[in-house]
């Protein structure tokens, strides 16, 4: 029997509450997810965690679709969660919808 798990779609912030181009933590059950208002107006949500030493992506610089980790300075592409080359390796992508400037996940 083939069982799929119902995806939930769950506010975590309003519009106002992410300023552009700066990361946000929130926390949904055991999730730690970076939630980003990138300069073009687009919401991303990614894992919070750089694969290289877990340094928390909320805090990184971001410049485009793309974060850089404040450990480390591992560049991270916020739409795809791939590692930019020289470095390699991926975080968690969540997608996300907006509607009536409340923020939501889908998990």
């Amino acid at each position: 029997m083939n069982q799929t798990k119902e995806k939930k779609r769950l506010e975590v912030a309003k519009i106002e509450d992410l300023p552009l181009q700066v990361g946000k933590e929130v926390n949904v059950g055991d999730h730690e997810i970076a939630l980003f208002r990138l300069s073009n107006g687009k919401i991303k949500a990614i894992e919070n965690r750089c694969p290289h030493k877990q340094g928390p992506l909320s805090q990184g610089i971001v410049s485009g679709e793309f974060v850089f980790c404040p450990l480390h300075d591992w560049k991270i592409d916020v739409s795809s969660g791939e590692v930019q080359k020289p470095d390699d390796g991926c975080v968690k992508t969540y997608p996300v919808e907006v509607v009536d400037n409340i923020v939501y996940l889908i998990i």
